[in-house]
């Protein structure tokens, strides 16, 4: 399970360069009752920490672990791609602004 789990996350992390220097964490869990009878409940959650990204925590559950992957991956791939837009329209807009010049008075 944790090479499988470390291979999902592998490939989206490794769409985005800018996720390189930034430390993964991945824990798989699964909980169950003693008490009550019923199917597990599998949760699998994934934290980036680092520069860029600040603390992106990403938490999904379900019956099945590998959906439960499988669901991380994808919302993983969306918060990526929306932080990456974001930054990109900042940027542009940084680069849009023209500076102000402010005219010499009294030259001639």
């Amino acid at each position: 399970m944790r090479n499988i789990a470390a291979e999902r996350i592998h490939s989206v992390v490794s769409k985005f360069p800018s996720l390189a220097q930034q430390t993964v964490t991945v824990t798989l869990e699964m909980e169950n009752s003693p008490t009550q009878p019923g199917a597990d409940l599998f949760s699998v959650k994934v934290h980036f920490q680092g520069r860029r990204h600040k603390s992106l925590t990403i938490r999904k559950s379900s019956i099945e672990l590998h959906s439960a992957l499988a669901e991380v991956a994808d919302h993983l791939l969306e918060a990526i791609h929306r932080f990456e837009e974001r930054d990109r329209s900042k940027r542009r807009k940084a680069a849009r602004r023209i500076p102000l010049l402010t005219p010499a008075f009294g030259t001639t």
